[in-house]
């Protein structure tokens, strides 16, 4: 029950303070001030009442600036039993802050009460004050600009005051004039001013911060009176007056009527209508003559004019400008030479067809515009009606066969041009020595000469589409007055920057063109020259077709027929041939120059397929032909027998020299027969004798009765011992050796049996190999002594094995020899050696003294 009745007494506080005008009653929020400087630090508390001390001792507040939460800094007890919080806010740095407080409810946040806090700076003094009388409006107005923005509302008042002296002293105050919001000009009316007396003017602004003014202006409404602009008018010409001159313009303005009884003087600017050109000024003008005759302007140009007008001799506001009039002035005659050239073509004996061509070039850069040619006979003007009156460049009309000249002037409205005389002269001058042409890009064509001699005084140059085009259509000329030149540059009117008279230059790209130079003379003409010509030419349209002229098993030989030039077609540099295998894919070129008309292929593969190209290249691009595919011829029956046979000799061939070379080498003579021991590095080179004793003696056979035979054994005694346990007591002729054995010697066949003594070791058939040296009593091992022959052993026959590789002698502990396995079944102790050919026929005596061999 104490829980229930706690719960119901917090639902009861809560209740409380939410109802309205709790919050009021229970908390609040006291600053200092409401307005602060932007950055300063700002110090306020949050005030709770008695009315809400129920809460509880452990009251807590939490405080934010905006949506962001800040530490509260103290809290104490008011004598009145309230509860206060403070909080410090170390800079403001936006002109508007909301801080609200707040108490903390459980897990919520319950708002007590919330203020708003601006921050700024005092206002800017403001400036450039300026005041003008307006006639209008019959009003001072004045005009200032504010300064910077101070973050707060700001007012700004418009403050005057009357003065007899220079504003030092104040008499009477205005009223003062408070400019609407956003406004920074503001009007003092008429019945406040006195238009001949001395103002003092101010403006004040003020905010939450402080107050500034401007600095004070001194002034008489009167003169600073600011005038409407006047109207200008153009003066119509007068039946009695003389036209305006060219070059000048007749002009007339009205004032502005309030200000028709004030003495004024204006000033008048124009500018031509060319592009960005700048404003020239004239002035200044009084108001009394209220016209002008404006001149040193361009002839038949369009200008812009403006006035504006001022209070004078008194001081005064220059008006604002006048909206602008636009006027042109009167043209000037035509200021220009005229180049002519003609064509005649003779009708009659009596009667010529004359087309006579002119092109204008200004001579004054203020020449007046031509509105039309008048071509005459040649006599005083008005003599005779006209041949042409045109607006074109070219005329046509019939003349007689003895007339040799007429007269030709351009005219406008101002007058007519000098006239040019045009005489028809003769064609008995000298020709041009030789014409050329030379492609300078797309558009540009340079066209060059040889002068002929003498010099000419000029030349005329003509140009126009070629063939297929008709003759004379669309002819284009011009006239080059410097004879000493020897060419010109002919191009197309993209190009800018031309005169106007050049503008039929339209050279283009892939035309052909024909173009005559004629030579002119003081009283004649040469003959013309005529060349064609392209500023850019095409590649070739087609390419000639390969034909198959003849072709074999490993060759094709391809002609083609050259094409003939083409108009507007680039000159061909050269010819490239491709050729391609179809059976391996693979590709080959070759380049021809152009005067090729033939190629044979070489490196073909018999009964293969081809595929034939043909590209012909100028300097303008490439053009392929049609693909030729061509097949390869195969190979005949016999052929194919005598490359095989010539194959199958070469395949003998090599195996022959393999063989030779295998059969020839030392290493390679017998590799199929046994590998034998070489005693000189086998086990019985150890055998070293004490006492050496030669004896001369034949050996009987081993087991084989065709052993060779032995011609010479040096054997040395010593006193007798005890045969070994492994020795055999056989006495029989086979183990009948001598004691020991010192040297032998092979002579002869070493398969054939020999019973017959062997001669001494003298004799010249016989080669002395090596010693074996041992002794019947001596327990040390015996030892063999190779001798100094160079006759190879056994014919050349593989070197001995190594001594480990002889497994049937080996060394005992004791270190001496003994048998691998003894073999009791050997009638002799040499069994073992019958593996060695050279010791076949060799019998010891004293073998109990060799230690077990």
């Amino acid at each position: 029950m104490a829980g229930l009745g706690s719960w119901s007494l917090s639902v009861a506080a809560l209740i409380a303070l939410l109802l309205p005008g709790s919050r009021e009653e229970c908390g609040r929020i006291n600053l200092p001030t409401p307005t602060v400087h932007l950055g300063d630090p700002l110090t306020a508390s949050c005030i709770i009442s008695p009315n809400c001390s129920h809460l509880g001792p452990e009251t807590q507040i939490v405080w934010k600036v905006g949506r962001e939460s800040q530490p509260g800094k103290r809290q104490q007890r008011l004598e009145d039993g309230s509860q206060e919080f403070t909080v410090t806010i170390p800079r403001l740095s936006s002109p508007r802050v909301l801080l609200s407080c707040y108490l903390r409810w459980g897990h919520s946040l319950q708002m007590l009460d919330q203020a708003e806090v601006q921050a700024g700076y005092p206002p800017a003094a403001p400036h450039n004050l300026s005041c003008l009388m307006n006639l209008t409006t019959n009003s001072l107005i004045c005009q200032w600009e504010p300064g910077p923005n101070s973050h707060l509302p700001t007012n700004f008042t418009l403050k005057s005051f009357k003065s007899r002296g220079n504003c030092q002293t104040q008499e009477d105050s205005i009223l003062d004039c408070v400019p609407s919001d956003g406004q920074n000009h503001c009007s003092i009316p008429r019945r406040h001013l006195q238009l001949y007396q001395n103002m003092g003017i101010w403006v004040q602004a003020e905010n939450a911060l402080g107050t500034t003014k401007s600095p004070q202006l001194c002034l008489v409404p009167m003169d600073v009176v600011k005038l409407e602009p006047p109207t200008l008018w153009a003066l119509p010409p007068s039946p009695e007056a003389a036209p305006p001159q060219p070059g000048c313009l007749l002009l007339r303005w009205e004032p502005w009527k309030p200000s028709l009884y004030i003495e004024q003087k204006c000033e008048l600017r124009h500018q031509p209508r060319l592009g960005e050109a700048s404003w020239d000024l004239v002035g200044p003008l009084l108001s009394q003559t209220l016209q002008y005759e404006l001149c040193g302007l361009l002839p038949s140009t369009a200008y812009a004019l403006q006035m504006r007008c001022t209070r004078w001799p008194l001081p005064g506001q220059w008006s604002d400008w006048s909206p602008s009039l636009t006027l042109t002035t009167a043209q000037r005659a035509p200021i220009v030479r005229l180049d002519t050239w003609w064509q005649q073509r003779q009708l009659d004996p009596r009667t010529a067809d004359m087309q006579l061509f002119w092109k204008p070039t200004p001579l004054d850069r203020y020449s007046g515009q031509i509105q039309g040619y008048l071509v005459r006979p040649a006599g005083p003007a008005g003599a005779s009606p006209p041949l042409c009156n045109t607006t074109e460049l070219s005329c046509t009309f019939r003349l007689p066969s003895e007339a040799r000249e007429v007269v030709l002037v351009a005219y406008n409205t101002a007058g007519t041009s000098h006239p040019t005389p045009v005489v028809f002269l003769e064609s008995r001058g000298p020709p041009l020595a030789r014409l050329h042409t030379m492609a300078q890009d797309p558009h540009r064509l340079w066209v060059g000469w040889e002068p002929p001699s003498p010099r000419p005084q000029g030349y005329v140059i003509e140009w126009g589409l070629g063939p297929p085009s008709p003759s004379g259509s669309n002819k284009t000329w011009k006239m080059e007055h410097n004879g000493s030149i020897s060419g010109t540059l002919l191009q197309g009117p993209h190009r800018g920057a031309l005169p106007h008279f050049l503008s039929t230059e339209n050279i283009r790209p892939f035309q052909l063109y024909e173009i005559t130079v004629t030579p002119l003379y003081q009283d004649s003409v040469g003959p013309s020259r005529h060349i064609y010509a392209y500023s850019q030419e095409m590649a070739p349209s087609r390419a000639p077709e390969l034909h198959l002229k003849h072709i074999g098993k490993t060759w094709a030989r391809l002609e083609w027929v050259p094409l003939p030039p083409e108009l507007g077609k680039s000159p061909l540099t050269h010819y490239t041939v491709f050729w391609t295998s179809s059976a391996r894919g693979q590709s080959f070129s070759t380049v021809l120059n152009a005067s090729s008309h033939g190629l044979v292929l070489h490196g073909l593969e018999p009964a293969s397929l081809y595929h034939v190209l043909l590209r012909a290249t100028s300097k303008a691009g490439a053009t392929n032909s049609t693909s030729l595919t061509l097949m390869t011829l195969a190979l005949e029956e016999s052929e194919l027998h005598v490359l095989l046979g010539l194959f199958g000799f070469l395949l003998l061939f090599i195996c022959l020299c393999g063989a030779a070379r295998l059969c020839c080498r030392p290493s390679r003579k017998n590799p199929l027969w046994p590998s034998v021991p070489d005693p000189a590095h086998s086990s019985l080179g150890s055998w070293v004798p004490s006492i050496m004793v030669e004896e001369t003696f034949q050996l009987p056979s081993l087991r084989d009765t065709g052993m060779p035979p032995i011609t010479k054994i040096t054997v040395l005694e010593e006193e007798e011992k005890k045969p070994g346990p492994w020795e055999s007591n056989d006495s029989s002729g086979t183990c009948g050796l001598p004691t020991l054995v010192q040297a032998y010697v092979l002579q002869g066949d070493p398969r054939a049996c020999s019973t017959q003594p062997q001669p001494q070791s003298g004799t010249s058939d016989q080669v002395l190999y090596g010693k074996v040296l041992g002794s019947p009593t001596s327990p040390g091992p015996g030892h063999y002594l190779r001798c100094d022959s160079t006759q190879p052993l056994l014919g050349g026959l593989t070197p001995s094995p190594k001594f480990y590789e002889n497994l049937w002698f080996q060394t005992s502990p004791l270190g001496t020899p003994e048998p691998l396995v003894p073999n009791q079944e050997d009638d002799c102790v040499f069994g073992p050696l019958l593996d060695f050919p050279l010791l076949q026929g060799l019998q010891v005596h004293g073998v109990e003294g060799l230690g077990g061999i």
